[in-house]
């Protein structure tokens, strides 16, 4: 594992550690103890600049599933440098404005970092992971992280409801980029983005091809709110403005962006690409800028400003694709100069932006209210927050010295530019494009005056504000200004950026031109002369002077906000529709009853492994391979059959669960004649531990109603019953005589210790060869019996107070929901022997598993049966003094062995669960063999213990 792998683990342990370490100083703010993590990252980053622009691109890769294609692979080149380092510099910066920004007493901290640290790795995941898989997993993590973030305030209904939209859609989308990049994978037989890269030539033709690009684009759009998925991104400004601020500069909306220009060498030789990234963009802009200026709330506008400046940057990466024309012509850098002026832009946005969003956030802090109809006049009080929004909407609206003006001037050139493009007959009507280019920036001039003017100018209204105005403390200033003086540095300084961060990132876009031959020379300066580009620019500035001051007459503050509702209308009533619907279908089929939930499972599992097996042609019933069968097995399996038809037929709720055991431990008989002792062993176990759960479920039900009349048949439920059984045989019949596949038992049998050091196959299978369903397995043993643990506790009502008659019961009954309650001194003192012995044997089997019958899962079997019988015996209340153990603790504690031993292997470059044994001398023992497989195992015992006492406990509880 290399320190780029590091780099995104660590936000991820910081998390874990956080609480822990906020518990232990207690009068520290817990952001203080967050604050290093992003500054040393972003040191960290910044000192592999030197690399990069070398050309170089940092690899390491950790085996994950090979077997699938999916592997730990992080990257990182010009593209992934960038965004790390606005990553983890703005967060540095977010979390010291958030130390003084939210206050300790009144907040939940520790929940707060916790969701930040998550969102942080998991956006560091997304932007430096080279595997299409991996990269899926961070970028969905962005979305529950995001949502945790913005419901921080969870007691409020917006809140609440922004964070559900933003997930609802943002998910939605990502699913659209899951399948995208499945159909990639069919068509490259690659998850790597690399390889993926060096076959996009091959694969542009493939049918697939554009069905992937659209599904893939649907995600990219959704996550960074382009037209018409914007509509979550303004309710998330419900969230604290630390997160505000980090969302719309550095992270969430910017991955989108990351996957367009990742991903652009696959697409961009297509016109589909050009169009609908450039026409989106475009509409994105304009619309998110029109829309700006009728928001009466600082933060919605700035939410609408964001949506804007996200289309403008998409546009231009669209626009940049179109060097993939006239790849090896001369015009081919005339259009990837756009690509440079996305890349810049994306720079400047992120400064200015969270700049502007820490200058409202202090506004709102220090004045109660974001308000535009409540403010103005803050200019004097509070000037250095003045100076810095001044320096944040300057840039913002494209005006010199500042680093903004740059970006929208290159922005301008290749608008121009995309006259000179014929394609689909583009040139006859290119005008278009800078013309729809020029009248957005109309509007970001407006909506900038807007915010700086109406806050800060004009006549202070002390009446309506919520607190007496100032100035906030040096730390939450400490922040915007180091953002602002960034766009005052990158307007008078541009090529500190172009060599050191826009010329890689370009590299990394546009990898085509490289090879061959071109190189991007990208130098930017402050003035170039009178050309259209400044025209345009003063052309901004009159007509936008203008609309601001029709806007001021218009009063359009003043005026009810009806655009963009037609969408959140439609989002609303889809979900509403969808809720109805949902609701309605459920209540159908939830009819309380197990007997319908029963018909529902079986005969849709009739039906389809039935069709299934009447289409399949490979299936045949072969008996001439069968073994004869014995008088033991033919009386065993006569007695089985007797004891199944008994079941329905039994009096009692007793009688009917001692027939049932029957059955079990007759399959207990029939491993012990296969000659199957591990099988048998944890046959019997488990079916003592049924009946007496069995036993225990007793006190819940209702009272058995014995039938005084004869039983009625039920012909739909005999069908049902012998349709399943029916399709279970011949399933069973077909696996076992078809040779449709070789068998793989030979494979376990002469492999088994030589790969994995032990001779029991079965226990082998279960920790080594299939230890990934085996955790599996265990975490949903666990999550089952927290589940049982969470519906027996949770009363909705409360329980109905019991008769005398009924809560007084002879010796030997239940009283109270308790385990048992006999005074039976001989049962006390037999059992305190017998599970003496019980544990060493259970230990024995632990230990022993490994090359003999045995294991964890047996082990924990035997010892849980050994528990219960203490239990039994003593009664669950004494039974908790006599084992002080918090049995759903000890599940969490066997879980996290089992995860730690299967991360363990990476830091030796294994994969995931790999296992290594050996042969040592020990003293007294002798030559030893030792194997890494035992702490799975043990993982696994301790889960098992803790969720089968769980559940046994917390049925037979005392009341």
């Amino acid at each position: 594992m290399s320190l780029l792998h590091v780099a995104i683990i660590v936000p991820f342990l910081w998390a874990v550690l956080t609480p822990l370490l906020s518990g232990l100083l207690r009068r520290a703010h817990t952001g203080w103890l967050v604050l290093p993590v992003p500054a040393v990252l972003f040191v960290w980053f910044l000192l592999r600049i030197p690399e990069i622009t070398q050309g170089k691109a940092l690899r390491s890769s950790v085996e994950w599933m090979p077997s699938l294609g999916i592997d730990f692979t992080a990257c990182m080149d010009g593209l992934g440098l960038l965004f790390a380092l606005l990553i983890t510099g703005i967060g540095t910066l977010v979390v010291l404005y958030s130390i003084f920004y939210l206050d300790k007493s009144k907040e939940s901290l520790r929940h707060f970092y916790v969701y930040l640290l998550l969102f942080m790795g998991a956006m560091l995941g997304v932007v430096l992971s080279d595997n299409l898989m991996v990269l899926y997993g961070f970028w969905e993590l962005t979305s529950v992280s995001s949502f945790l973030l913005i419901a921080f305030w969870h007691t409020r209904d917006k809140s609440r409801y922004g964070a559900q939209k933003s997930l609802l859609i943002t998910v939605f989308g990502g699913l659209a980029m899951f399948a995208g990049f499945l159909l990639l994978y069919a068509m490259t037989g690659t998850f790597s983005i690399r390889e993926t890269i060096a076959q996009a030539h091959d694969i542009a033709g493939q049918t697939l091809f554009v069905p992937a690009m659209l599904l893939i684009l649907l995600g990219a759009f959704t996550k960074s709110a382009q037209f018409p998925f914007h509509i979550w991104l303004p309710d998330a400004m419900e969230a604290p403005t630390p997160v505000s601020a980090y969302l719309h500069s550095a992270t969430m909306v910017k991955a989108g962006i990351y996957l367009v220009a990742r991903l652009s060498p696959v697409f961009a030789g297509q016109a589909e690409w050009f169009w609908i990234v450039s026409g989106f963009g475009l509409a994105t802009l304009v619309y998110g800028s029109a829309t700006a200026i009728r928001q009466t709330d600082l933060k919605a506008m700035l939410a609408y400003s964001t949506i804007s400046q996200l289309g403008l940057v998409m546009s231009l990466l669209g626009l940049g694709s179109a060097s993939a024309f006239f790849a090896g012509a001369g015009d081919s850098l005339l259009y990837a100069k756009a690509t440079a002026a996305a890349v810049f832009h994306l720079i400047n946005h992120a400064v200015f932006k969270g700049a502007l969003f820490m200058a409202v956030g202090i506004v709102d802090h220090e004045t109660g209210t974001r308000d535009l109809r409540r403010l103005g006049g803050l200019m004097r009080l509070m000037p250095i927050t003045f100076t810095v929004a001044l320096i944040g909407t300057f840039s913002m609206a494209g005006l010199p010295p500042f680093s903004g003006f740059l970006s929208k001037e290159m922005f301008f050139t290749a608008m121009l530019n995309v006259q000179r493009l014929d394609l689909w007959s583009l040139r006859s009507w290119g005008v278009v494009f800078p013309a729809v280019a020029w009248a957005a920036s109309v509007f970001t001039f407006v909506y900038s005056m807007i915010v700086l003017l109406r806050t800060f100018a004009g006549k202070l209204q002390s009446d309506k504000l919520g607190r007496k105005p100032h100035e906030a403390p040096l730390g939450m200033l400490i922040p915007p200004v180091v953002l602002a003086s960034c766009a005052v540095v990158f307007g008078l300084f541009p090529n500190l950026l172009t060599y050191s961060l826009l010329e890689p990132a370009m590299a990394a876009i546009l990898p085509d031109l490289l090879a061959q031959g071109e190189r991007f020379h990208v130098s930017i300066r402050l003035w170039h002369g009178w050309t259209p580009e400044v025209f345009m620019t003063i052309g901004v500035v009159l007509a936008g002077a203008a609309l601001y001051k029709l806007y001021g007459r218009l009063n359009v503050l003043q005026r009810p906000k009806t655009g963009g509702l037609w969408l959140n209308r439609l989002y609303d009533g889809g979900l509403g529709a969808a809720e109805t619907f949902a609701y309605r279908l459920t209540a159908r089929y939830m009819t309380g009853s197990v007997r319908h939930y029963l018909i529902y499972i079986f005969v849709f599992f009739g039906v389809a492994l039935g069709a299934a097996l009447l289409l399949s042609n490979g299936i045949r019933f072969d008996t001439s391979r069968y073994a004869p069968v014995s008088f033991y097995e033919a009386a065993a399996a006569l007695f089985m059959t007797a004891a199944a038809v008994a079941v329905p037929f039994a009096n009692s709720r007793l009688t009917a669960i001692i027939l049932t055991g029957a059955v079990g431990y007759m399959v207990t008989l029939f491993f012990i004649l296969f000659r199957a002792p591990d099988l048998a062993l944890t046959q019997i176990i488990v079916e003592t531990v049924s009946v007496a759960l069995f036993l225990l479920c007793f006190y819940h039900l209702p009272k058995w109603k014995k039938e005084t009349a004869r039983p009625r048949f039920k012909l739909f439920n005999f069908l049902v019953a012998a349709g399943a059984g029916a399709i279970v045989t011949l399933i069973a019949l077909g696996a076992s005589s078809g040779g449709a596949f070789e068998s793989i038992s030979h494979y376990y049998v002469e492999e088994s210790y030589r790969l994995a050091g032990g001779k029991n196959i079965v226990n082998v299978i279960l920790v080594d060869f299939r230890g990934f369903d085996t955790m599996l397995e265990i975490t949903v043993l666990g999550i089952a019996s927290l589940g049982i643990y969470a519906l027996v506790k949770l009363r909705l009502d409360p329980p109905l107070p019991r008769k005398p008659a009924e809560a007084k019961r002879t010796n030997g009954e239940r009283v109270g929901g308790t385990l048992a309650r006999s005074n039976d001194v001989l049962l006390k003192t037999i059992s305190r022997a017998v599970v003496f012995i019980m544990i060493t044997f259970a230990l024995y089997l632990f230990f022993a598993g490994h090359n003999h019958p045995g294991g964890g899962f047996i082990g924990a079997l035997m010892t849980a049966s050994a528990l219960l019988l203490l239990a039994i015996a003593f009664g669950t209340s004494a039974f908790r003094g006599i084992v002080p153990v918090d049995f759903r603790k000890l599940t969490a504690a066997g879980l996290a062995v089992a995860f730690l031993t299967g991360i363990g292997s990476f830091a030796f470059g294994a994969p995931f669960l790999s296992h290594a044994f050996g042969h040592f001398h020990l003293p007294i023992l002798g030559d030893t063999e030792l194997a890494t497989a035992v702490l799975f195992d043990l993982g696994v015992y301790l889960s098992v213990v803790g969720v089968a006492m769980t559940i046994l406990l917390t049925i037979g509880r005392d009341s």
